[in-house]
Formats: structure tokens, C-alpha cells, sequence
């Protein structure tokens, strides 16, 4: 037998890439206010509540009632994002470097467009000038000081809030926690049995898609303030506007700069502002199951 033969052993490589475990997709922006174009930043026009009165007598002065005009507004940023390959690669791989280099430098433009809706949603607001920072309300607030885990009564408690709140039932509705109060939600009876809800929709999903009014989204993307808590939030459409000034971008090209080298690039232009307060709840939760 020979002892050489391991010299000539050869070694076998995949032909297709696998990306690393990360999100590919955006998950928040079809839930909020999308609008295109340009501009620098976009003004959000906003026009409160008057209340109807008796009239009382004929011939009664007409009312003028106010019902105060303001606006909210988003202010436009630009994420980018970049890596380069030199031209020997390509022709010396099995898999082509730049195509799956700009998917990937993709995914991470789609993060950066959750992470907008995060902050804009939990942050604070500017005002109309964009002078002034406004703060969420703490009426606006659940569990506010982190001192319990997402419960079955927490979530009740942001139904009250936009039922006080005067918000039409029929409008959909969103709830983005993380990852552990998914599990925490597992282990509430009335997220769980069948005498609540949807047996099927647990077995094939692992979580109940819509449960009381809520569309469930999990995001690792969430805000973390210290070690065991989080900022989670539920929404309405109306409660978040997202200008979109620019899709994403990507380009490659050659460099000849630097021996032609491919460059890969990616870029995006957009803002987000919280427009209605009234639309949003946050929850400051213990990130504990």
C-alpha cells in the first residue's frame, strides 16, 4: 500500500454560496406610511379634533373651532455600504463573488430600513420646524420602568390604549417585540389553546400570525437599553411616515484606481418620523422569559 496517495487527495467545494444567518428582508416597511421623492426632509401635516355643539337658538353665530394644525417631520439620511474583489477572483472561484457580495451588502440596507421604523416609532419626534424633540407620551407607555416580562395583561393594556385612543378597530395593527417574548408568548395558555386561538396557525408558524388584532413580528433589531430589557412597540399604519427619497442603490463596477479591482456598492436615501403619537404604544419590557 502506498503511504503517498493522501498527496493526491482532492477536495470538494460547494458550487452554490451560503449566506450567514441574518435578515435578508425588511419586515416593518409595509407597515408603515410610504412616500417617495425628494427633498431633504418631508413635512407631515397633521389636524386635531374639534368637538360639535348645540345650536341653541336661530340664527346662531356660526362656530369657528380650531383644531390645531401641526406637523411632524422626517429628515433624510443616507446608508451605504461597500466591499471589493480583485479581478482575479471572479475567474479563480466556482461561485461568482460579486453578485452574491451585492445581495448580501442588499440585506443589510433592508435592516437599516427597520432600524429607521424602530427608532422612529420608540425615539422621539421632531416638530414641525424641527426644533424641538418630542418624546413618546408616558400615556403611550406599558410596563414603563422594565419591571415585568410581556404578559397576556400587557397586551390587553395596549388594546386599552388604543381603544382610549379612539382608534378604529378595522385599522391593522402590528406588534414588534423580540425574540424572547415570542417564547414568553408561548408559554400563555391563551396564546396557545385552541379554546383561544387557531390550533393550525401555532403548529405551522411556531406563533399565532394574528393574535388579539395584532400581526406578530419578531425583530432582533429592537432597542435594548441595559442588560434585560427591551423597547418592544405595537402600531398602526398611520403611526410611522417612512420617505423613501431613494430606493436602494447598488452598483459594481471596475476601479482602475486600485489595478481594476470590482467595487461593490450600495446606498439608500430615506427618513422616518412617529406622525401620531395616538398610533403608537411602547413596552418597555424585562427581556425575560
Amino acid at each position: 500500500m502506498s503511504d503517498s496517495i493522501p498527496a493526491v487527495y482532492i477536495s470538494t467545494f460547494e458550487r452554490t454560496l451560503r449566506h450567514l444567518a441574518q435578515q435578508s428582508e425588511t419586515k416593518l416597511l409595509a407597515h408603515v406610511m410610504n412616500r417617495p421623492g425628494g427633498g431633504k426632509d418631508h413635512a407631515w401635516e397633521r389636524l386635531g379634533s374639534t368637538d360639535a355643539e348645540l345650536k341653541a337658538t336661530r340664527l346662531k353665530a356660526t362656530p369657528v373651532n380650531d383644531g390645531g394644525w401641526s406637523r411632524r417631520l422626517s429628515v433624510a439620511k443616507t446608508m451605504h455600504n461597500a466591499d471589493s474583489t480583485e479581478a482575479e477572483d471572479v475567474v479563480q472561484m466556482l461561485i461568482d463573488p460579486n453578485s452574491n457580495i451585492a445581495m448580501s451588502l442588499s440585506m443589510s440596507i433592508k435592516r437599516a430600513w427597520d432600524a429607521e421604523i424602530i427608532e422612529a416609532a420608540t425615539g422621539t419626534a421632531l416638530d414641525g420646524d424641527g426644533t424641538t424633540a418630542i418624546a413618546l407620551p408616558p400615556g403611550q407607555i406599558v410596563g414603563a420602568g422594565y419591571g415585568s416580562p410581556i404578559s397576556f395583561d400587557a397586551v390587553t393594556e395596549v388594546q386599552e390604549i388604543f381603544m382610549s385612543n379612539n382608534i378604529d378597530p378595522d385599522i391593522a395593527k402590528v406588534f414588534v417585540v423580540g425574540p424572547k417574548q415570542i417564547r414568553k408568548l408561548m408559554q400563555l395558555t391563551e396564546n396557545t389553546s385552541a379554546d383561544y386561538v387557531q390550533a393550525q396557525a401555532l403548529q405551522r408558524y411556531g406563533v399565532v400570525p394574528n393574535w388579539m388584532g395584532f400581526t406578530w413580528i419578531y425583530s432582533t433589531l429592537l432597542n435594548i437599553p441595559a442588560s434585560d430589557q427591551i423597547d418592544c412597540f405595537a402600531m398602526t399604519m398611520r403611526g410611522v411616515g417612512f420617505q423613501m427619497n431613494r430606493e436602494m442603490k447598488v452598483r459594481v463596477a471596475e476601479d482602475p484606481s486600485v489595478s481594476f479591482a470590482w467595487r461593490i456598492y450600495v446606498e439608500s436615501t430615506f427618513g422616518a418620523v412617529r406622525v401620531e403619537d395616538e398610533h403608537v404604544v411602547k413596552c418597555e419590557f424585562a427581556d425575560l422569559v
